[in-house]
C-alpha cells in the first residue's frame, strides 16, 4: 500500500509538470532549457504513463473491493483520476 501512496504521489507530481508544461506553450517564463525540458518530459511522458498505471491499479482495489484504498487521501485519487481524463480528452483531440 505504500508502494500506491508513491506512486500517487509521484503521478500527482508529473500532473503539475503537466499543467506547466501547457503554461510553457503559452508563456515562456521558466529560465533555462534544461529545466524546461525536464518539465515538458515529465509532463507530457510520464504524466500520462504514472497516472494510467496509477488509475489501473485503483480501478483494480476498487473491483476487488479492498479498504485498503481508504488509507489513500481522496484528493489524491480524486486529482489523479481528474488529471488523467483531461490527458486522455487531450491525447484523442
Amino acid at each position: 500500500m505504500r508502494k500506491l501512496l508513491f506512486f500517487s504521489r509521484v503521478a500527482f507530481i508529473c500532473n503539475v509538470c503537466f499543467l506547466v508544461t501547457f503554461l510553457i506553450q503559452y508563456t515562456s517564463w521558466v529560465p533555462g532549457q534544461a529545466l524546461s525540458s525536464t518539465i515538458i518530459i515529465l509532463g507530457n511522458v510520464f504524466a500520462l504513463l504514472m497516472n494510467l498505471g496509477v488509475n489501473v491499479f485503483y480501478g483494480i482495489w476498487l473491483m476487488n473491493r479492498r479498504t485498503a484504498l481508504l488509507e489513500l487521501p481522496r484528493w489524491l485519487i480524486i486529482a489523479n483520476f481528474l488529471f488523467f481524463i483531461v490527458q486522455i480528452i487531450l491525447l484523442v483531440r
